[in-house]
């Protein structure tokens, strides 16, 4: 009887090496060019990330948002020309899957709530350092939402409704248009300015200024003038302190 030879197993072949996983890419928005600078330095430096265009305008931005087509923008909200929020709201419209995250020197109470109304997927501030910032970035990538731990149970609270919600501040109890409105009068625009720059009318601007005046118990046009003022310039000093 004849014997059957049988053929020795194929060697098992080796498992493919995984190719390094892409820097994700950022695109860095900010009006000071040594914050971006600072800001690059510290993403390139990572091995997941990479910033692949910086813009100091928001109309730059939006421009290099259709050439580079990042992962993310990281964005502050304070700039020439737009308001921030404006930006925001521009920017998702223009590419709603993208992340945002906005980095910023404005107390996280008045602004977080607002910008993730707008679009954005997190709020963080200058102050929070590095790492605390790039863990930031990768939650988002990630496809998670950032606010800081305090900011969190803010939002809990106000979600929860055992705080009133804005009854921290009166300025919470502001719309988006309202606040941008108020920031303006304190940055000492009039009207005329206030409605070319967010491209109202100018009696659409007065009713907002009489909702302004209502919600804030201001009594006429200077006291909420002086408000507006005196607000603005604490926001400028408590930047400065940053």
């Amino acid at each position: 009887m004849k014997k059957t030879l049988k053929k020795a197993p194929a060697p098992p072949r080796p498992a493919p090496v995984p190719a390094q996983s892409a820097r994700r890419r950022l695109l860095v928005v900010d009006d000071h060019p040594f914050m971006r600078a600072g800001l690059a330095q510290l993403i390139n430096q990572q091995a997941d990330l990479q910033v692949v265009a910086e813009a100091g305008n928001p109309g730059d931005a939006i421009r290099e948002l259709a050439r580079c087509q990042p992962d993310l923008v990281l964005s502050d909200i304070t700039m020439p020309g737009r308001s921030g929020l404006e930006f925001i709201k521009d920017l998702h419209a223009a590419a709603p899957a993208l992340a945002i995250l906005v980095v910023s020197m404005h107390d996280e109470a008045i602004y977080a709530e607002r910008v993730l109304r707008a679009g954005a997927r997190g709020y963080i501030m200058k102050e929070a350092g590095g790492e605390n910032l790039l863990a930031a970035i990768r939650q988002i990538l990630r496809g998670e939402v950032y606010v800081s731990p305090r900011m969190a149970a803010r939002m809990m609270e106000a979600f929860t409704h055992r705080t009133p919600r804005g009854s921290s501040s009166p300025i919470g109890q502001l719309t988006d248009r309202e606040f941008e409105v108020f920031q303006l009068i304190g940055a000492g625009k009039s009207t005329r300015d206030i409605a070319a720059q967010l491209h109202l009318s100018s009696k659409t601007v007065d009713v907002h200024r009489g909702h302004i005046k209502e919600k804030l118990d201001l009594k006429d046009t200077t006291a909420l003038v002086r408000h507006a003022v005196r607000w603005v310039e604490t926001q400028g000093a408590e930047s400065q302190g940053h």
